[in-house]
C-alpha cells in the first residue's frame, strides 16, 4: 500500500517540523499561559484546542479555501481583527477572574471552555493559514492526491506541538498551581497571563501579510 507522502519526504519533514514547533510562538504562549493560570489540565486541553485548530487550517488550505483567505485583504483583515479582539478579552478576563482563599486548593477551569478558546485563537490566526501555505507545499508532491499528502503532513507537525507544547504547558502548570494557592501569587499570574494574552494581541494587531 503506498503511502501518501513518500518516505524520504517524511524523513525530511519531521526534523523541519519539529524545529518549527520548537521555535517560541504563540501556541506555545498560549499554552504557558493557560498552564500558570489553569494548572496541567489546562495547559493540556489548550494543547489540544491548538492542534485541532492546526489540523482544520491544514484541511481548508488542502481545500483551497486557505489560499482563497490569503489572496482576499478583507478577509484576511476580519480574520486578524477578531483575532486580536478575542486576545483581548481573554487578557481582561484573566485580570477579572477571583482569587483563591488562603491555603485553599486553585479549581481547575473546565477543560471543555479551554479546548475551546485555544481552538478560537488559533483559527483566528491568520498568520498560521500563510504559514500552511508557505510551509506545507514544499512537501508534497502535485502527482500525488493533495488531500492526503497534507493530512499526513499536518497530523506529523501537529503531534510535533502536542509534545513541545505539552512540555511547556505541564511544566507551567506544575508550578502555577503551586503558586496560585497564595492570593498574592494568584494576583500576579493572572496579571502575567493578561500580559501574555496581551502580547500575542499586540504581535497579531502588528501583523504584515508579507
Amino acid at each position: 500500500m503506498m503511502l501518501p507522502v513518500e518516505t524520504l519526504t517524511l524523513l525530511a519533514f519531521i526534523p523541519a517540523g519539529l524545529a518549527l514547533n520548537l521555535t517560541p510562538g504563540a501556541d506555545m504562549m498560549f499554552c504557558l499561559g493557560q498552564g500558570l493560570k489553569g494548572g496541567r489540565r489546562a495547559a493540556m486541553a489548550a494543547n489540544s484546542g491548538i492542534a485541532a485548530g492546526g489540523m482544520v487550517h491544514v484541511t481548508l488550505a488542502a481545500l483551497g479555501l486557505g489560499a482563497l483567505v490569503a489572496a482576499q485583504p478583507a478577509a484576511f483583515e476580519a480574520i486578524r481583527w477578531l483575532g486580536v479582539g478575542y486576545l483581548l478579552w481573554l487578557a481582561v478576563s484573566a485580570l477579572r477572574s477571583p482569587l483563591p482563599l488562603a491555603g485553599t486548593e486553585v479549581a481547575p477551569r473546565p477543560a471543555l471552555s479551554v479546548f475551546g478558546q485555544a481552538l478560537a485563537v488559533n483559527l483566528l490566526n491568520p498568520k498560521v493559514i500563510l504559514f500552511i501555505l508557505a510551509f506545507l507545499p514544499q512537501f508534497v508532491d502535485p502527482a500525488r492526491p493533495i488531500l492526503p499528502q497534507f493530512l499526513t503532513l499536518g497530523v506529523v507537525f501537529s503531534f510535533g506541538g502536542l509534545v513541545v507544547n505539552g512540555a511547556v504547558g505541564l511544566f507551567a502548570g506544575s508550578i502555577g498551581q503551586r503558586l496560585a494557592r497564595s492570593a498574592g501569587f494568584a494576583r500576579w499570574l493572572g496579571r502575567i497571563s493578561a500580559g501574555i494574552f496581551g502580547a500575542l494581541a499586540l504581535r497579531l494587531a502588528l501583523l504584515q501579510r508579507t
